[in-house]
């Protein structure tokens, strides 16, 4: 296979990109008699969705491994490269051996309590004291994240309530990071946020119930906010579906109509912010593209929106962009990719491990690629 070259602009600066493709890995260092494939428009590395879960059906339940082939696929096909999978019950380690197939970050399995969240997706602890335990036994098994549920309804008060007691996190936190491992929690109310940010959580997931206090302990310890925010627009129907729970009902629809401002105030404390698009579930794969146009309606530039899932989510997950020896993973467009989802989520080109695709998934002609 001969060597590949695609120049055009990058972001965040726009500066001119030449890049060279052998191996699989990036070059900036000239590669003679490269093929050049792409000349102009803009080149950024892969995307990525931040949270995911990738072997949980659209609809709910669980698939096989075409299935989650299949999932992957179509992330591949609109630029995801990199997915932080945020807790699957489905082993997609196998995942790995394919070539063509993004990255994936796992955090193993969710950590909750009994009927404490969806039946069938987590790990249930029958006593809060042994969650330490099973952090670090999901801590080896992910790929340096673990994923908590903090707060869930219970059905007892008819309301969101967390799921742990704050001390007990400060240690199933520490386990985690004696592991190596991040830890980052499933939380939509209030109540969880405060125990979770002061045992030194790393992220948050959803934060629709987050507050002027805890933005500001997130700022102080530095934890980071996935804020899902296609995912957000579903509250509303899960509210009309709690007829059984009016209390739970009414506040679900007023955290969905808060969620602009909470998202907005949190970004303009500092507050980290990566996109995720919780596709699994009630969101179908291949969204990645709209979860960056709701960051922009909450405050970010659309420069700083399509970072959150590009160039500073892959420095925040520790994987490389578009430096010499960093894996050949690009998106290649066009017209400027913050023209909007309809521009982000059709690339020109995909390039994946040194692999040419077009934006259908297709190995594409003349590349020099095969199908195999």
């Amino acid at each position: 296979m001969s060597a590949l070259r695609v120049r055009g602009r990058g972001l965040p600066d726009e500066s001119p990109v030449d890049l060279w493709i052998d191996g699989g890995v990036l070059s900036t260092e000239p590669i003679a008699d490269a093929d050049l494939i792409h000349d102009g428009g803009w080149i950024l590395p892969g995307l990525v969705d931040a949270h995911c879960h990738v072997g949980i059906e659209y609809g709910g339940g669980h698939t096989d491994l075409a299935g989650s082939i299949a999932q992957a696929e179509i992330e591949r096909g609109v630029g995801a490269l990199l997915l932080r999978d945020a807790g699957s019950p489905v082993d997609t380690r196998a995942l790995d051996d394919y070539d063509d197939l993004p990255r994936i970050i796992r955090a193993g399995r969710h950590i909750a309590s009994p009927k404490r969240y969806i039946p069938g997706l987590a790990i249930d602890i029958e006593d809060g004291s042994q969650l330490p335990e099973a952090v670090a036994r999901q801590a080896r098994f992910g790929d340096g994240w673990v994923k908590l549920v903090g707060d869930w309804i219970d059905r007892s008060v008819g309301d969101l309530r967390p799921l742990w007691d704050d001390a007990i996190l400060v240690d199933a936190i520490a386990a985690a990071h004696t592991e190596g491992a991040r830890v980052t929690a499933h939380v939509f109310g209030e109540d969880a946020l405060p125990g979770l940010i002061a045992a030194g959580i790393d992220c948050i997931e959803h934060g629709t119930g987050l507050t002027d206090e805890t933005i500001e302990m997130m700022v102080q310890h530095g934890t980071a906010l996935v804020p899902t925010l296609i995912n957000i627009d579903t509250f509303p129907g899960i509210a009309d579906s709690a007829i059984r729970y009016p209390v739970y009902a009414r506040h679900m629809r007023a955290l969905h109509a808060r969620v602009g401002d909470t998202v907005g105030r949190a970004h303009d404390a500092g507050i980290p912010i990566f996109a995720g698009t919780d596709a699994g579930g009630s969101i179908a794969h291949g969204r990645i593209a709209d979860e960056v146009d709701a960051l922009g309606r909450v405050g970010l530039s659309p420069t700083d929106a399509l970072g959150a899932a590009c160039w500073d989510a892959r420095t925040w997950l520790g994987r490389g962009g578009l430096e010499h020896g960093a894996p050949a993973d690009l998106v290649v467009y066009s017209d400027d990719p913050r023209g909007g989802a309809d521009v982000l989520s059709n690339p020109e080109l995909v390039i994946l491990r040194g692999r040419v695709t077009d934006r259908r998934g297709r190995a594409a002609s003349g590349s020099g690629y095969g199908d195999g």
